[in-house]
């Protein structure tokens, strides 16, 4: 099958390449700065260079973006070109060749507001039902690319799947305050309770996806390690995160003091793959444990 990779150059675009070159496949790598993983360097917002990128192919990833960060250092008409300008180009030049799997790379960013409960709540049961709140322009214009993908299936019968990932970066965390109190491994470890994904993971559902996408038709996803948790701990969690992961996994409490590491005091929310094992057949191979 040949399958065009978008954000080729990127964390995520990279290890795509990297596996789908391992299988025998001969990806097509789009991004705008050159790479061993790139094939083509241009940006998505330019539809002739997407219409030339596209033939002969039958798969889409597109996991091209402006990310989070983005936000501090590039214009609001900046995340518009590349996340929505970008992705229509991407599904209306799929559209017309056919195309039989358009899988895209969203982020639980979408989420926004509803994963901050109030103080005195319990911790927030994050799943694909839950409403969208979107609280920046990333997660605005990752919003918005989402429906533009249900509507060129509704509308033009493209199968399109959206994967809504959770955190997968190797940076640090992004607040100082969290870099000042823990070690990185310390709060990437703590993320896999309930935020974090492995980028094995992670590109394994983007290739289950990419299998799924034409029985399916469309469907949306939480990509995230699978939570020890259940709804019964949420109130714990918000009040007291360490005597809650204490309960579900005893044995963290002598690896954590072993390694001088620390679980953070509250948790707020918990996303849940219950949708993506089910509907996708995805296994992710790492969590907390």
């Amino acid at each position: 099958m040949s399958i065009l990779v978008t954000g080729s150059a990127g964390h995520l675009g990279e290890a795509l390449m990297r596996v789908l070159r391992a299988s025998g496949t001969d990806p097509i790598g789009v991004d705008l700065e050159a790479s061993p993983f790139t094939t083509r360097v241009g940006s998505i917002a330019d539809r002739a260079l997407v219409k030339r990128c596209m033939t002969g192919v039958e798969a889409v990833i597109h996991a091209a973006t402006l990310h989070k960060p983005h936000v501090a250092t590039h214009s609001k008409q900046a995340f518009i070109d590349s996340n929505i300008t970008g992705t229509l180009n991407l599904l209306e030049e799929a559209t017309v060749a056919g195309v039989r799997a358009f899988v895209f790379t969203s982020s639980t960013s979408v989420f926004g507001r509803a994963l901050t409960p109030p103080r005195g709540a319990p911790a927030a049961w994050i799943t694909e039902d839950v409403a969208t709140l979107p609280k920046n322009i990333y997660g605005v214009t990752k919003l918005a690319a989402e429906q533009l993908c249900e509507l060129f299936y509704r509308t033009r019968g493209l199968p399109a799947i959206i994967l809504r990932a959770s955190r997968f970066f190797p940076e640090e965390d992004d607040r100082r305050a969290t870099r000042d109190a823990y070690e990185d491994g310390n709060v990437k470890a703590n993320e896999f309770l309930y935020r974090r994904a492995d980028i094995d993971d992670v590109v394994s559902a983007h290739l289950l996806a990419v299998q799924k996408a034409p029985a399916l038709g469309f469907g949306r996803y939480i990509v995230c390690s699978t939570t020890p948790f259940t709804p019964d701990d949420l109130p714990v969690l918000h009040s007291d995160a360490p005597a809650a992961v204490a309960q579900r996994v005893p044995a963290y409490v002598e690896v954590y003091a072993r390694l001088g590491w620390k679980m953070f005091p509250h948790i707020d929310r918990v996303y849940v793959n219950d949708r993506a094992r089910a509907q996708l057949g995805w296994r992710p191979r790492y969590d907390f444990a």
